[in-house]
C-alpha cells in the first residue's frame, strides 16, 4: 500500500495516495463560499470582518461535514483545495439560496453573526462543481 503518514500533535493521519484525485481522479471538487457583497458597500463593514465571516462560515462546514467522502478526498489535497468565492446581493438573497440548498439536501452551514444573529455568508462543503453549480450561477465572483 503506498500511503503517506502526517503526525500532528498526538494524532497520526494516514493518507492513501491511491485515493487522491492527484492520481488519476478527473473529479474537480469545489468549495463554494457565498458572501453578502452589502455588508461592505452599504453597512460599511471593514474588509476583514467579512473575510473573518467567509472564513468561519468555510471552516464550520467542513467541520460540520467532516467525516463525508468528499470532504476527506478535498482534504487529502491540501496545497490543491479549489474554493470559489461569490457575492449575494443582500441578507434576503442569502436566505433564499440558503432555503433553496437545504430544500435540495446540499449540505452547507450559513453562517450568522453572534450576539446580532444576522446572517452574513454561506459555505457548501466541497462537492463536485457541476453537482451545486446550477444553483449558483446566478450569484457572481466576489468582487
Amino acid at each position: 500500500m503506498n500511503a503517506d503518514c502526517v503526525i500532528s500533535g498526538l494524532a497520526i493521519f494516514t493518507f492513501n495516495k491511491m485515493a487522491t484525485p492527484s492520481s488519476g481522479t478527473s473529479r474537480r471538487l469545489v468549495q463554494y463560499v457565498i458572501v453578502r457583497s452589502d455588508l461592505i458597500h452599504t453597512l460599511s463593514w471593514p474588509l476583514g470582518a467579512v473575510i473573518t465571516q467567509a472564513c468561519h462560515a468555510a471552516t464550520a462546514a467542513i467541520h460540520l461535514h467532516y467525516s463525508d467522502p468528499d470532504t476527506q478526498e478535498y482534504l487529502a489535497e491540501l496545497d490543491s483545495m479549489h474554493k470559489v468565492v461569490l457575492q449575494a446581493p443582500d441578507e434576503a438573497s442569502l436566505s433564499t439560496l440558503s432555503s433553496t440548498l437545504r430544500d435540495k439536501d446540499i449540505a452547507h452551514k450559513l453562517w450568522m453573526e453572534q450576539p446580532e444573529n444576522i446572517p452574513t455568508c454561506l459555505a457548501l462543503k466541497p462537492y463536485p462543481k457541476e453537482t451545486v453549480q446550477p444553483f449558483l450561477k446566478k450569484f457572481k465572483l466576489f468582487k
